[in-house]
């Protein structure tokens, strides 16, 4: 199946199982704008906790904090938003749609990887077992000019990009001769910057009323809280500040679902070291972060780091964690080293001292940030789609059935156990509702009476649900029940008794924690 069906194939299945709906959806909904269902919730929920706990429980000189939404703009205008948060952006004149310039040259760019990959994946199959990758890439003729292309561009793409040259990346658009997917036609305007920050006010007469933004990352509700959590908390350098909080985009070009949207959540630590260690944390947390993803089972040849082409006006260093989506490799995670821009720009606009003693060195300074930061929504896209599959079933009359499955580590299920009584009768029901309450404190868990078990279970499979116990006319006599594994759907007979212990196994976080 083609990656593109696979992904409108997930898209759906958010919506009919309770995970992802659109805003406002009786209203025609709301572009880029979405709501998580009962399902979705609780995924959502439990990726929080999975990097929370990560973070904040894990390392000792950790802490968290939640700043506010609204912040006074000249926060803004410290931290360049307000100057330098721009995306390039370019119309198609037939069409009438908008497009981020550099994302256009960036699926160009991937384009020829894809036409490598095919390349290769062909001289597998016709080598098999003898195929040499490396040395196929370096001496097949087409791998080679499509490289030399996907070069060429590349660095068309990355000076343009570090010169601010607007008309360069229209040429480049040109040259390659990009055409938009709606009108199929290269009839482009002029690339112009566009600032992504949403504006209101805030006041109660309009005369009187002070401009403010929905803040577009959360970041800067960690720098400006700096002094107040390294004094009370009496934290010494090196330590981090972690905070989970919406953050809001003005994307003109939001798509792939929940991949970009305009209302989105965002995980971050901002963890503050002396200056010229900076580098030193950013190699270790990047390691550290990687492993944290690769802790999921996903295969770690679906993740890669990008090193980045162009470096924000604030970093000295920056890399994203990429997974392999349906569409292609993306990022899920950035780590920057920040310098001292952050705090320094703070400490010039807000007149406030923000130095750092270090009683080490008997010196103060401002100390340097290196930031680790996550979206929420792309991590939980990431890993519905890791977690999708489709499988072939037989049943026992012989007709052919496709189970619809979701893999999803059981730490992170939305539901933990299913209780299904065999039928409604002959107290069974009271009997499955028994072992609800004395384990609904400890998992999620859902009852389910209506259906066939088969069709229950297929329910179940549908969203990520890892057991499922049935109580049958047995159970009442010496009170077992079955439990059903949801990745490879055998059966055991165990008591009621033990289901505690072998469900806790399996869904604590501390599985996922042992990893790392």
């Amino acid at each position: 199946m083609a990656q593109e069906d696979v992904f409108k194939k997930l898209v759906a299945h958010c919506k009919e199982y309770g995970f992802v709906f659109q805003s406002s959806e009786i209203y025609d909904g709301l572009g880029a704008v979405y709501d998580y269902g009962q399902n979705g919730v609780e995924l959502k929920n439990n990726i929080k906790k999975y990097w929370w706990d990560s973070m904040v429980l894990l390392h000792e000189n950790v802490v968290g904090i939640d700043s506010a939404i609204f912040m006074h703009p000249t926060i803004w205008k410290a931290s360049g938003h307000v100057d330098a948060f721009n995306d390039p952006l370019i119309d198609n004149k037939d069409s009438k749609k908008r497009y981020r310039a550099d994302v256009l040259i960036e699926e160009q760019l991937a384009k020829y990887e894809d036409k490598i990959e095919k390349e290769v994946e062909k001289a597998k199959k016709r080598f098999g077992e003898s195929f040499d990758e490396k040395q196929f890439k370096e001496t097949n003729g087409r791998v080679l000019e499509y490289q030399a292309k996907w070069d060429e561009l590349q660095g068309r793409f990355v000076k343009a990009l570090n010169d601010s040259n607007l008309e360069e990346l229209k040429q480049i658009i040109i040259d390659q001769e990009i055409v938009c997917p709606i009108s199929g036609t290269r009839n482009w305007t002029d690339v112009r910057q566009f600032n992504l920050m949403f504006s209101t006010e805030m006041g109660s007469t309009a005369d009187g009323a002070l401009k403010i933004y929905l803040r577009p990352e959360t970041a800067q509700g960690i720098f400006v809280n700096y002094l107040n959590v390294q004094k009370t908390g009496r934290m010494k350098i090196p330590f981090g500040i972690a905070q989970i909080g919406k953050a809001f985009r003005n994307e003109i070009v939001a798509r792939q679902f929940i991949f970009r949207m305009r209302e989105f959540e965002q995980m971050e630590l901002q963890f503050f070291v002396r200056p010229g260690s900076e580098l030193e944390w950013f190699q270790k947390w990047k390691q550290t972060r990687m492993a944290w993803h690769q802790a999921l089972g996903f295969g770690q040849e679906n993740y890669r780091f990008h090193e980045h082409d162009k470096l924000a006006h604030y970093a000295n260093a920056a890399v994203d964690v990429e997974y392999r989506f349906p569409f292609g490799f993306k990022e899920v995670e950035g780590i920057h080293s920040r310098t001292d821009f952050d705090l320094s720009q703070h400490q010039q606009y807000s007149g406030k001292k923000i130095t750092y003693f270090d009683p080490e060195l008997n010196e103060s300074y401002v100390p340097f940030v290196v930031e680790t930061s996550i979206g929420v929504d792309r991590m939980f896209l990431q890993i519905m789609a890791a977690s999708y599959a489709e499988e072939e079933m037989t049943s026992e009359d012989g007709k052919k059935d496709i189970r619809v499955v979701l893999r999803i580590p059981a730490p992170l299920a939305p539901v933990k156990l299913a209780v299904l009584p065999l039928m409604k009768k002959d107290g069974l029901a009271e009997k499955a509702r028994e072992i609800i309450d004395d384990l609904k404190f400890d998992f999620n868990c859902q009852y389910d009476e209506k259906d066939s078990i088969g069709k229950r279970y297929r329910r179940q499979d549908a969203i990520g649900t890892p057991f499922c116990v049935t109580v049958d006319h047995v159970t009442l006599e010496d009170g077992t029940v079955t439990i059903r594994y949801r990745d490879t759907m055998l059966q055991d007979r165990v008591k009621i008794s033990d289901l505690k212990s072998i469900i806790s196994g399996e869904v604590s976080m501390k599985k996922l924690f042992a990893k790392l």
